[in-house]
């Protein structure tokens, strides 16, 4: 038998609201599909929560033995500015203000992001596509829903006809808005609008004179709209029906719902069986954002500069934070909160280090209720994470356990009172889970005040070099410190920051 026969998963469907059993379209295969990041600028902490719960997630579900295929994409083309049909691409901006090619700006915050997911122990997808790389596939689809009759064509740029789309379907199916409240609220088309209705979404867009990023269609020159990205992707690699899709609870609407609309407009089939989404990060009770100045960087979490830190802490302290609360609840940042997570994680990390050393006498003497309790421990670590991969109580498992550890090291219970299989797996499982399944490792412990006055001095090394316009001396203290994992990363202004792997 499968783990996952075994212990079977229930999990909370936002397209119902029901917490359902997880059945799979194909016996032991699960794909899914999350949204990525778009990379035109440094990834802040809610989105790090987002891609470390849907890791935990894909992890777990490996861990039962499950054949997954985890697609994560890249939005390099299409996210205009307030997430809206007119303006300026996101990542064109960027270039703008740079003065750079926008493919300059994508390879750089990409590799930024992934340097992100490798320090908190976030496993890469197994499929990570870009929409600039899908450009044919997505005119195709567009051409489909045109076909169809659920989009129209004006000046060269394509809408989806949303309205036309309800009279049989239903747009808001996942976010649970009301066309008719849509159709009300918000401002109303002017002269100068080009959709029918103010609720139908872009599928392709003309570019006007100024937009960089542009590409030939049937409709003229111009760049796909932001949901018809992830429609194709998610389909082309996971099929038109696939198991699991994922992502931010600020994605719900109107993203998800566009792409629910897209795919079931092109193929008439419901694309995704389960949704799942990650609820956002607050700090001491207030929304994240940089309007509000609260918003950290990973580095400025680790480094603890921000202003509202009173000290850095770790990448695995900051992952222990973040799975003590289920991936569905909002979590509060404050200083209190990451000193007594810090201080949780070393219990549990010594623990393991312990285990790992501890052996079985080989001979017993088995006390039954003693071997019952670790025979249990087991049961309620695969019970916690199969009932909607709930972190939280898992990690309360663990603490059980590390107290068991602690009292084996120190001779209150004696290794022979349970038999060595018995502990045998119990020390799989405590490990397994830490490691396997929630991506704890331990903590590097670096001088990182020794550390970060080396680097400023080979930083100021190196912008004397630029100033005296040595650029092969510049360009070597930059390489040789990428080759120790310190990633340089140079301002407008000619700042430096840097990270390190």
């Amino acid at each position: 038998m499968m783990l996952f026969e075994k212990y079977p998963v229930h999990l909370t469907n936002s397209l119902t609201g029901r917490k359902e059993r997880l059945e799979t379209i194909v016996p032991g295969h699960l794909g899914i599909y999350v949204c990525g990041p778009t990379v035109y600028g440094d990834v802040h902490l809610g989105n790090v929560r987002t891609f470390m719960m849907f890791d935990l997630i894909t992890r777990y579900l490996r861990f039962l033995q499950y054949r997954v295929r985890y697609v994560r994409n890249i939005t390099d083309v299409g996210h205009l500015v307030n997430d809206a049909d007119e303006g300026e691409d996101k990542i064109a901006k960027k270039a703008r203000a740079e003065q750079l090619e926008p493919m300059e700006v994508v390879k750089h915050y990409t590799e930024g992001f992934h340097h992100v997911m490798r320090q908190f122990n976030i496993l890469p997808p197994s499929i990570e596509p870009s929409a600039t790389g899908h450009i044919v596939e997505q005119i195709e689809i567009v051409k489909k829903l045109l076909e169809n009759g659920f989009a129209y064509e004006v000046n060269g740029s394509v809408y989806f006809d949303v309205t036309k789309y309800n009279k049989d379907h239903n747009y808001g199916i996942l976010s649970g808005r009301v066309l008719e409240d849509l159709m009300e609220s918000g401002r109303k088309l002017d002269a100068q609008d080009e959709k029918r209705n103010k609720v139908d979404f872009a599928l392709w867009k003309r570019a006007s004179a100024y937009h960089i990023m542009r590409w030939p269609s049937p409709w003229g020159e111009g760049f796909p709209g932001w949901h018809i990205e992830c429609t194709v992707m998610s389909t082309k690699y996971l099929g038109e029906t696939f198991d699991i899709h994922g992502g931010g609870i600020d994605l719900k609407f109107p993203h998800h719902e566009c792409e629910i609309a897209q795919a079931v407009a092109a193929t008439g089939k419901n694309p995704v069986n389960y949704w799942i989404h990650a609820n956002m990060l607050t700090v001491n009770g207030q929304k994240m954002s940089k309007s509000l100045g609260n918003s950290f960087l990973p580095r400025e979490l680790f480094e603890g500069s921000h202003a509202l830190l009173e000290r850095g802490y770790g990448p695995m302290t900051v992952r222990f934070f973040m799975l003590q609360s289920h991936y569905s609840s909002t979590l509060d940042f404050s200083n209190e909160a990451l000193g007594a997570a810090e201080k949780g994680f070393k219990k549990l990390s010594n623990a393991m280090v312990i285990l790992k050393k501890l052996q079985h006498p080989g001979t017993a003497s088995p006390d039954k209720l003693l071997t019952e309790t670790l025979t249990h421990y087991t049961e309620d670590l695969y019970a916690s994470m199969s009932d909607d991969f709930n972190s939280a109580r898992t990690l309360a498992v663990l603490f059980e356990m590390a107290s068991r550890i602690n009292d084996f090291k120190s001779g209150n219970v004696s290794l022979s009172s349970v038999d060595a299989d018995t502990f045998e797996q119990f020390k799989l499982s405590y490990i397994g889970f830490m490691e396997d399944v929630l991506g704890l490792k331990e903590e590097e412990e670096h001088n990182h005040d020794l550390l970060n006055n080396v680097i400023g001095v080979l930083i100021d090394l190196r912008k004397k070099a630029r100033q005296d316009r040595n650029f092969p001396l510049s360009d070597k203290i930059r390489d040789d410190l990428k080759k120790m994992g310190v990633q340089l990363m140079d301002g407008k202004e000619g700042e430096m920051s840097y990270t390190i792997d």
